[in-house]
């Protein structure tokens, strides 16, 4: 006969077990959900033309795909600057302009425009620096660019950009990710890196470096990886000190005890992916083993004191500082090892003339000159090593300026400046199976609007993928119901004319 207490552990064992099958029914019901939800998106993705990464093993995201078709290029550097530099000082050359400079402003220039700060009736304001005809090629360029001048044949000059955003942070969202709105797309260089994977197990894919003092408005959601698994997002490194923080082990921790921990850590991370399906794990277990690689590679890669001395004097690079002539030097030498996406961000392009350092005929040249001696650098490098039929440089702002001088309140300012103007600005690429010495697009005789061969930016994006090796159709992620693409779901163009 069973006593109470016998009644009492049966009843435990009972409800022990009936907790453990659900538990486990919880558990298998989810797992078996979420492979249903994977199998459905990789059956949208397939019927889209579109693709998951199912090609490539679940612990290793950044693996290298083939492309769709045969690529012109390899790797991207995307140099931005932040702020919006002004054409009308670099390479949208209008005598025009110039003839006006000082008149006031036709009310027909004025009307139904919306602008940042100008209010009343500005001036027409004129180029404030000389341009020339360069190159074999005979493009336009000004005086305050002459190392980038001699690289002018191996441009590709677009005038006839133009965005619908006149505000910084939401028009550099815009040129990155594709979309205004923070959150409302992936960055450019986690769809590359989603694409194309790392070359380099030892690097991440994407890697950016920022220089002028400020992280730019758009802030981090620039290099970020939206709805793209976060294993795609942009790395942010320093060009002085660690390259990344907290890289290095702590005090007490060898490395090989935290290899220990990092195989213990997988183990159990790879348990869990089993059971749930979550893309997620797979990034953590992707971002502790980088983290363990990058120790020495991205320590090796950001050491700028294994470059010569003439090196550093062609590029103007200071030790111990953070600059972009430090950042040009480390494009080239991340590029060299493999990593797939570097964007370089540099503040301080914002010239409506407030002060001295923000005047168009003074701050203006300042950066110019800094910038010009890098890139010019930069590209010399690329072309003497081989690299730059395979690496895609894009250079550019987030919008162009206008061809009147910046008024607030009415009142004319007491330095040189141009206010912001979404209508007309230029990008230019060089490398990557872009034409050579090639001017795309011409703007009106005052440089305010389009007037031949408008390009929209996710016309930009679409050729920048068609020369990775991707249609950007086809380059796509399924999320929220809809097949998202870096170009969105309004017709995007890759720009055949500007392709070699």
């Amino acid at each position: 006969m069973k006593t109470d207490n016998d009644r009492l552990l049966q009843e435990l064992e009972m409800h022990r077990l009936g907790a453990q099958t659900r538990r486990l029914f919880i558990r298998d019901c989810a797992a078996g959900l979420g492979a249903v939800f994977l199998g459905s998106l990789a059956s949208s993705a397939f019927a889209s033309g579109g693709r998951l990464d199912f090609s490539r093993p679940a612990t290793s995201p950044l693996g290298v795909l083939p492309p769709q078709f045969t690529a012109k290029a390899k790797r991207v550097i995307y140099l931005h600057m932040a702020g919006a530099p002004s054409q009308l000082e670099l390479f949208d050359y209008k005598p025009d302009l110039r003839r006006l400079d000082g008149l006031d402003c036709p009310a027909s220039f004025l009307e139904g425009k919306r602008f940042a700060f100008i209010s009343g009736v500005p001036k027409m304001l004129g180029p404030q620096y000389p341009f020339h005809r360069a190159g074999r090629s005979g493009i336009w360029i000004s005086d305050r660019l002459p190392n980038i001048a001699r690289h002018i044949d191996d441009l590709c000059v677009i005038k006839s950009m133009r965005t619908d955003q006149f505000n910084h942070a939401p028009a550099q969202l815009l040129v990155q990710t594709g979309s205004p709105r923070l959150g409302g797309g992936a960055s450019l260089g986690s769809w590359v890196t989603y694409g194309l994977g790392t070359e380099n197990q030892n690097l991440p894919g994407f890697i950016v470096l920022v220089s002028g003092g400020k992280t730019p408005d758009g802030g981090k959601s620039l290099w970020g990886s939206g709805f793209l698994p976060s294993v795609y997002q942009g790395v942010q490194c320093r060009a002085k000190g660690e390259p990344v923080l907290f890289l290095s082990n702590p005090k007490g921790v060898s490395r090989d005890l935290r290899r220990r921990v990092l195989d213990t850590l997988d183990e159990v991370n790879r348990q869990h992916y089993e059971e749930v399906g979550d893309p997620e794990i797979v990034t953590r277990v992707s971002q502790y083993e980088m983290a363990f690689r990058m120790q020495m590679s991205a320590s090796d890669a950001m050491d700028l004191t294994k470059e010569s001395p003439e090196t550093h004097a062609r590029y103007g690079t200071e030790f111990g500082k953070e600059s972009f002539a430090n950042n040009c030097l480390l494009a080239r030498r991340l590029a060299e090892r493999g990593v797939r996406f570097v964007q370089l961000y540099d503040w301080g392009w914002d010239h409506h003339g407030t002060s001295r350092d923000n005047a168009i005929n003074l701050g203006f040249a300042d950066k110019c000159r800094e910038m010009d001696r890098a890139i010019g650098a930069l590209l010399d490098d690329l072309k003497t090593r081989g690299m730059l039929e395979e690496t895609l440089v894009v250079w550019g702002g987030e919008f162009g300026r206008t061809p009147m001088r910046e008024n607030r309140g009415g009142t004319e300012m007491a330095w040189v400046g141009r206010d912001h103007n979404p209508s007309a600005f230029t990008i230019w690429m060089a490398g990557g199976g872009v034409k050579p010495g090639f001017s795309y697009g011409e703007t009106d005789p005052i440089g305010m609007e389009v007037a031949l061969n408008p390009v929209e930016l996710r016309d930009l994006h679409a050729t920048i993928v068609h020369q990775l090796g991707f249609d950007h159709q086809k380059l796509s992620y399924s999320f929220q119901g809809l097949d998202q693409k870096i170009t969105g779901v309004k017709s995007a163009y890759v720009i055949k004319d500007i392709l070699a």
